[in-house]
Formats: structure tokens, C-alpha cells, sequence
């Protein structure tokens, strides 16, 4: 998908809105958590992204130099840095003409990747947002999958198996629910699991080009919910 969303064509700013979209929630709570306001974290978040998709996009990612989280985190943290040089530069020059963010790279460069000097959060914390945001779509995406084959109560009533909120709950109290036996309900569970661990892989795929780093990113996205 990031390849997808190079140039200018249809096609590809589709592409980048798809990125946009999965990725607004990490940028949002990353933003949230250096200590702003919703309101505000949530007016920098549209900023930056109305400036990715306005600006050169992911024109200059290139997949050798890391995942695309990572790419992503760094144009953040420029583009927060060079909103608070241009802030400062207000201050002290009054109506001074401030520089353009695209003067010596662009928000999306990779080798722009200059930290906030204020910041308090690790990149840890972004690496988390990611995580449960591929989790998100991962559901999402199961979801409606079973909803296609008319098996969305199935999903309602067995996704805690998904996300190990069980604790109250029983596969016979499930099974009873679903009009199915008790073995049934645990084959269903097993392919619920081989379902959502598939479209996990399938968004982490989006963003990775080769099928050993899927694995890597699914043994980090372990990690960084664990």
C-alpha cells in the first residue's frame, strides 16, 4: 500500500487515504499522551495528515530504510518540530514571513526525522498505537467477513475469544447462546483465531515488502502489547 501511494494518480491518493485513515489513531493518542488536549491533539492530527495528503505524500519512503511506523513517527516529530520553530520565529519576528516546512525537505522526508525537544513520550508509545490500530482493522476486518456470510452473531458472541476478554464468560454459555454444541463452538473459536491472526498479518503486510518481515512485525506487535 505505500508503494501504492506514490504520485499523483487516483489510485494513489486513494492509496494514502487508506494510510491515513489506519494511521490517524496512533498519531492522535500519541499526541494526547505528550500531555495536549484532546482538542488540540486532535486539530495537529488533521493538520498533519491534510499536509501529507496535500504534499508529496510517501513519495521518498523507501522500504530498505525501515517500516513505515517508523517513517511515519519521524515525519511526525519534524513536523511538530517545525511547528514549533516557526511558532517561535513568530514570537521574536513579529509579521516576519515564516518559512515553508517544504524548505529543506518536506514532513514526510526520512531525513527530517528531528525529535521534539518537549516531548516526554517514547517511540515506544507511538510503536503501541500501531499495534492496536492493526488490531482494530484486524477485527474490522473479520467482522465483516462473518457478517458477509451471515454469521455476524457468531462474531458478536465469541470475539472476547479474540482479544482475551473471557473471564465471565464460558464456551458453554456461548455455545448455548449460538444454538451449537460445545465442540462446535471450540472449532469455530480455532478458525475465529486463524481468521483474525490472517488479517493481522494482511495489515501488517500493507507496510512491509518482504514475507520474513511480516513475522518480525507480528513478533514486535507481541511485544509492544504484552
Amino acid at each position: 500500500m505505500v508503494m501504492r501511494a506514490r504520485g499523483d494518480a487516483p489510485e494513489a491518493r486513494a492509496a494514502l487515504g487508506e494510510l491515513c485513515e489506519a494511521y490517524w489513531t496512533p498519531v492522535f493518542r500519541f499526541l494526547c499522551r505528550e500531555g495536549r488536549g484532546e482538542n488540540e491533539s486532535r486539530d495537529l492530527t488533521q493538520e498533519f495528515f491534510t499536509r501529507l495528503l496535500a504534499g508529496s505524500g510517501v513519495e521518498k519512503a523507501e522500504p530498505e530504510k525501515g517500516r513505515f511506523r517508523s517513517y511515519l513517527l519521524g515525519a511526525l516529530k519534524h513536523f511538530l518540530a517545525e511547528r514549533k520553530r516557526n511558532a517561535g520565529r513568530q514570537k521574536r519576528g513579529g509579521g516576519a514571513v515564516v518559512e515553508s516546512i517544504e524548505s529543506g525537505g518536506t514532513e514526510t522526508s526520512p531525513g527530517m526525522q528531528i525529535p521534539d525537544p518537549g516531548a516526554t513520550v517514547s517511540d515506544a508509545w507511538f510503536d503501541r498505537g500501531w499495534a492496536l490500530a492493526v488490531m482494530d482493522h484486524a477485527l474490522t476486518a473479520v467482522q465483516s467477513g462473518l457478517e458477509e456470510a451471515g454469521k455476524g452473531k457468531q462474531f458478536e458472541v465469541l470475539n472476547p475469544w479474540l482479544i482475551g476478554d473471557t473471564e465471565n464468560l464460558s464456551q458453554a454459555d456461548a455455545a448455548e447462546e449460538l444454538g451449537m454444541t460445545t465442540g462446535a463452538v471450540k472449532v469455530a473459536i480455532h478458525r475465529l483465531r486463524k481468521e483474525f491472526r490472517n488479517a493481522v498479518e494482511t495489515e501488517i503486510g500493507q507496510t512491509v515488502t518482504r514475507p520474513d518481515e511480516i513475522k518480525e512485525e507480528l513478533r514486535y506487535l507481541i511485544e509492544v502489547l504484552s
